[in-house]
This record gives structure tokens, C-alpha cells and sequence, in this order.
């Protein structure tokens, strides 16, 4: 007869566990992209500007509607981001080679340079929070940020 009186674990601890987890992955990867953000070239640029800049950067031109589309905001809220970076110089507006009632999206080279000083500032800010780190706290780190990237990517 077995005296293990352990309950048994049911759905609900296994719920209850992910659920844990769940929130702080939440919280400490907000917590990092709330500090990583926080390096900029431009300090009053709104997170919002430094998306599009960003989406042009990595992805090129794009129509107004495109730029809305992909960061998941109206038009008109679109259009007044655009604006104001247009007015800072750091994108400009022209005429759809292919459909003259469009106006694509490009990124300047002054755009460009916030784009490529941002992500120099945030790498270095990371490289020196992995450098305090161990060598088992870094490969930690490692292989999370390749199981986040396999989690995004669905």
C-alpha cells in the first residue's frame, strides 16, 4: 500500500502553471521593451513615429493605407504620423509610379540615420546588460530569444 500522499496534478494545475508563466514572460518582456524603447537618437519622437520609420526601414515604401494597415491604426491617425515626420524631414511623399491617385511612403536618409542610430543605441544598451551577466545567464537569454522568435513567428 503507498503512502505517497502527494495529490495528483489535473488540467487545472497545468493551467494554473502556464498561466503563471504567461504573466511574467508578460511583464519582464514589457518591462524590456519599455527600457529598450526609452533608447532613441530622438528623444521627442513618439513610439508610434519610430514604428513607421522602422517599417519603412525594413520593408521599404509603402502606400498610407499599407503604413496603417501594418501598424493596425486608421488612416487618418496614419496620415497625421506621416505628416509629422514629413515636416521633420524624415520621410517624403511621391506620386505611385504605377497609380498617379497614390502617394507612396519613403524613408529619407535623414529617417534612415534616426533608424540606424536607435538600433546602435538599443544593441549597445543590451550588450552591456548581457556583459553583467554570467555565461549561463547569457546562453539562458540565448536560447529564449530564439524560442521567442519560433513564438512570433506563428
Amino acid at each position: 500500500m503507498s503512502t505517497d500522499t502527494t495529490p495528483a496534478t489535473t488540467p487545472a494545475d497545468h493551467h494554473d502553471d502556464h498561466s503563471a508563466a504567461a504573466s511574467e514572460l508578460r511583464i519582464a518582456t514589457f518591462r524590456l521593451a519599455r527600457r529598450m524603447r526609452t533608447q532613441r537618437a530622438v528623444d521627442s519622437m513618439s513610439d508610434g513615429q519610430f514604428a513607421v520609420l522602422a517599417a519603412l526601414w525594413a520593408h521599404g515604401s509603402h502606400t498610407l493605407g499599407e503604413l496603417a494597415d501594418r501598424e493596425r491604426v486608421s488612416a487618418p491617425s496614419m496620415n497625421r504620423t506621416v505628416n509629422c515626420l514629413q515636416e521633420s524631414g524624415y520621410v517624403a511623399r511621391a506620386a505611385d509610379e504605377n497609380d498617379g491617385r497614390k502617394v507612396v511612403i519613403s524613408l529619407t536618409d535623414e529617417g534612415r540615420a534616426v533608424v540606424d542610430e536607435t538600433a546602435r543605441r538599443r544593441d549597445a544598451w543590451v550588450e552591456a546588460a548581457l556583459a553583467e551577466l554570467s555565461p549561463e545567464d547569457r546562453a539562458a537569454l540565448a536560447h529564449a530569444a530564439e524560442i521567442m522568435g519560433r513564438m512570433v513567428a506563428r
